[in-house]
């Protein structure tokens, strides 16, 4: 009965996550409010219904009580989060928080499915996160002070970041964390507000050149500390918001060839980088060593075909760190390859929601924060992605909501509320756009009355 159970959940599951994603893109050509709302309850809903199928075949699976414990408890914290946006920002993108708590879901799912207490300290992270997270909105909005902060953003950035060469422990390969925090994950968002507010005015040749000055000391500290993908993310976000600020593809094109040339170099300099080529290369060369990874996410991603195996049916936990970079593929072995194509469409959903909202905000210093923060969610999720594919080299950056990792997941929240900060400035600004045409009309219709009535006076 139990395997029937699964087997049955697993396409519940699936059909519930393609009306989901389809909700996703509908919504954002519709214009009729009501309908918006009614679609969002809808959203609401199938999480509901997903979380608690998987839940079930969880329990069913490993008859362990503490997984009912760690559904209510994640239900309380998605019910408390979407009680208190709706109270607290009325002009939210409820959109934005809904799929922010899909993703947290599978995350958790998974998680749990692989590593309970793993799945435990997770939740607190998030419970903390998100409660920090209701403040930031409200300080995007009164805080006009953040753009003057140039040099506060660089020399926060440079000086953590060197802390973390110099003083953090080799894991995997890499100097990552420093006291159990990565601080490249909140220097993402420093490194952001830094570049945003040097190049929202006037951009000149000599702003570009401090911009790449700052931009080089991050990815070089990143490199020396063999944390590459972070040392990627930061290069392309530096290219995104050169060319938007300046509209030169002179400097895109210069930029990708000093990255070409950079990366040539890490290649020789660095043996860890030749071990991640290799394995990409031809992994099964490899496979004792450095492709054994690789070799193992592959397996897992064709064992699950189209439809997966079924909530633990399979064997994920053959992936070394499966929960932290890996979790993509335990995603496509046991829930399916098609599953994993909607989770892609629900993350480029997001990234569709972030640009629309840098693309209708006026102030260029909060419009190049979102272009800014949206290149770094949409490129992780890409090299994420297309490492655990095959696709691109590893660089061992997480998936953001999904997988495990305190301060990746900590730090996407935080970057999540800024982005919901810009939309209700946006909102903001909309409605004064509004006022102010509403009292031009009053304003030549007064001057417009006199004239009107003189005439009729002295024909």
């Amino acid at each position: 009965m139990i395997n029937v159970i699964t087997e049955l959940s697993k396409y519940v599951i699936l059909t519930l996550m393609i009306v989901y994603t389809f909700h996703c893109f509908y919504m954002v050509w519709r214009q009729d409010e009501e309908e918006k709302k009614e679609l969002l309850h809808q959203q609401l809903t199938m999480i509901f219904f997903i979380d608690f199928t998987a839940f079930l075949v969880i329990y069913l699976k490993s008859m362990d009580f503490k997984v009912i414990l760690f559904y209510i408890e994640m239900m309380i914290f998605f019910a408390v989060v979407q009680i208190l946006y709706r109270i607290f920002y009325e002009d939210a993108s409820l959109l934005l928080l809904n799929n922010m708590c899909m993703l947290l879901s599978v995350g958790f799912i998974m998680l749990c499915r692989l590593s309970l207490p793993s799945a435990n300290k997770q939740l607190l992270i998030v419970a903390a996160g998100s409660a920090i997270s209701l403040v930031i909105p409200v300080m995007i909005r009164k805080m006009k002070f953040l753009k003057d902060l140039t040099w506060v953003y660089a020399g926060v950035g440079v000086v953590l970041l060197a802390a973390v060469l110099v003083l953090a422990s080799t894991s995997y390969g890499a100097k990552l964390s420093l006291m159990g925090i990565q601080p490249s994950e909140v220097i993402k968002i420093t490194f952001v507000f830094f570049m945003a507010s040097l190049l929202c005015g006037k951009v000149n040749f000599r702003k570009v050149v401090l911009a790449t000055i700052v931009a080089v000391l991050h990815v070089g500290i990143l490199v020396l500390s063999r944390d590459l993908g972070s040392a990627v993310i930061f290069f392309v976000t530096y290219l995104v918001l050169i060319y938007v600020s300046t509209r030169n593809p002179g400097y895109m094109f210069l930029g990708l060839g000093g990255g070409c040339v950079g990366a040539v170099i890490a290649y020789y300099l660095f043996g860890h980088v030749r071990q991640r080529v290799s394995a990409w290369r031809d992994p099964m060369a490899v496979y004792q060593n450095e492709g054994y990874q690789i070799v193992q996410s592959l397996f897992a991603i064709g064992t699950g075909g189209w439809f997966g195996m079924g909530l633990c049916q399979g064997s994920p936990e053959k992936i070394p760190v499966v929960k932290n970079d890996f979790i993509f593929s335990a995603i496509c072995e046991e829930m399916g390859g098609i599953f994993a194509i909607c989770l892609i469409l629900v993350c480029t959903s997001f990234f569709l929601m972030i640009v629309t909202i840098a693309l209708k905000i006026r102030n260029p210093f909060y419009k190049l924060i979102a272009l800014g923060l949206g290149t770094e969610y949409a490129f992780q999720v890409f090299l994420t992605i297309g490492g655990v594919t095959k696709f691109i080299p590893m660089t061992g950056v997480t998936l953001p909501l999904v997988s495990y990792g305190g301060s990746s997941v900590m730090c996407t929240i935080l970057m999540l509320a800024i982005i919901q900060g810009l939309y209700i400035l946006r909102e903001d600004e909309d409605e004064e756009i509004e006022t102010q045409r509403k009292e031009t009309i009053e304003r030549r219709g007064k001057r417009a009355t006199p004239e009107r009535t003189g005439y009729r006076q002295n024909p």
